[in-house]
């Protein structure tokens, strides 16, 4: 085998599938990144059984052949490599990098003792690259990284008709984004429960324009074993692929509450900052309490007597006033997660970061509450008793915290 390729492009490209790579490999041989060129350029990848990737990236082929390498060592060497063509050859069990006056030789791993990447079941449809990372972007955050509840630690993915909903939970908090998609039956209604995991690779990969083609099998399908219980993202030349998490999904539908008794809306940019600077005072178990004033809502935070602060925003309320407090992580993530929403109108360049408003809705503080995007602009606050929210693209809902009184 013999290649040249230009060092950037060589380094994306390892660096992405060297994330699929498993931290303690079963095997030895799994922790293999897989090199093969050939006509149509040059294809890296990886497979462990549960996880694969493939990325595909131009390359000057002299000599087609493939090689088997340790991935997080060729990953570091091709990240320490100075700005110049990379040239690559293999030779009986080595493979030789030289880029620039830097030379290295990598002994390469048993490839008759390497898995096939997976086949793939049917494509059930597409998506836009930037809508899927977005989606994945808010819903991510809320799932649980205990891997002993493997339904909390991964994404729920409901397919009806044109619609895909992402939902995920820890218990604490519930996320949920509805997107439109191209399905290839557009009678097709399914669900998969993916691996958080993948759906966060896939939000820090996939770009806006760029087409991500999905596959998976549905039930009662007949499909071939290497595919059974796997779940494939394609575009741009990358393609990864995770076996399905074999549990149920909580009806997250009905977590919702009809209505609620007191809606606020909040300027985003100034609301976020608030809470983000007067969470700095507070401890793992200190809450952030929002006390709701005519015009003004008053943020606060303290942690044993060591500290205090106190900040006031502006806002819109309905309903009665009153205080309710929430774990500053779990408040900051529904707020970032909400705002994201602001890239999907026409006018997101304008209305991103302070030029777009929160709505948050509740009924008491003690029981959940619901984090939406209310749009660009300032409108009054929806009468207390509606279900603010219901239909909209995302909703975040949260416990709130039961904590010592601030005021």
């Amino acid at each position: 085998m013999k290649f040249r390729v230009e060092r950037d492009v060589l380094g994306e490209a390892v660096s992405w599938v060297a994330r699929a790579l498993p931290t303690r490999p079963v095997v030895p041989v799994l922790s293999g990144l897989q090199v093969s060129a050939d006509a149509d350029g040059l294809t890296l990848s990886c497979f462990d059984y549960e996880v694969s990737a493939r990325v595909c990236v131009p390359a000057s082929v002299g000599e087609p052949g493939t090689a088997l390498v340790p991935g997080r060592l060729l990953a570091e060497i091709v990240r320490s490599l100075p700005p110049a063509h990379v040239e690559v050859a293999s030779a009986a069990d080595v493979l030789m990098l030289t880029c620039g006056s830097a030379e290295f030789s990598l002994v390469s791993l048993p490839q008759e003792e390497y898995p096939s990447l997976p086949e793939l079941p049917g494509v059930i449809g597409t998506v836009d690259g930037g809508v899927l990372a977005t989606a994945a972007a808010q819903v991510v955050p809320s799932s649980s990284r205990d891997d002993t509840l493997p339904m909390l630690a991964g994404v729920c993915l409901d397919i009806v008709g044109d619609a895909i909903t992402l939902a995920a939970t820890d218990r604490y908090r519930l996320a949920v984004r509805s997107i439109e998609w191209d399905p290839a039956d557009h009678a097709i209604r399914t669900s998969a429960l993916v691996p958080a995991r993948t759906l966060a690779d896939i939000a820090k990969t996939m770009s806006p324009g760029v087409p991500v083609t999905i596959a998976f099998g549905q039930p009662g399908e007949a499909q071939d074993r290497a595919a059974d219980g796997m779940i494939s993202f394609e575009g741009g030349g990358r393609r990864l692929t995770a076996r399905l998490i074999g549990a149920e999904f909580i009806r997250y539908e009905s977590r919702f509450p009809a209505e609620f008794g007191c809606s606020a809306e909040l300027p985003a940019g100034p609301f976020t900052d608030a809470v983000r600077r007067v969470s700095l005072v507070a401890d793992r178990t200190s809450p952030v309490q929002l006390a709701f004033r005519p015009g003004a809502v008053v943020i606060e935070a303290r942690s044993d007597g060591r500290a205090r602060a106190v900040e006031a925003v502006p806002v819109k309320f309905a309903g009665e006033q009153q205080a309710i407090s929430f774990n500053p992580h779990y408040l900051l993530d529904g707020l970032a997660a909400a705002a994201l929403c602001a890239q999907d109108s026409a006018a997101a360049d304008s209305t991103a970061g302070n030029g777009g408003f929160i709505r948050l809705d509740f009924t008491s503080p003690a029981k959940p509450a619901l984090i939406t995007w209310a749009g660009a602009r300032e409108s009054p606050a929806g009468e207390p008793g509606s279900a603010a929210g219901a239909g909209t693209a995302f909703r975040y809902l949260v416990v709130p915290l039961r904590g010592p009184a601030t005021g």
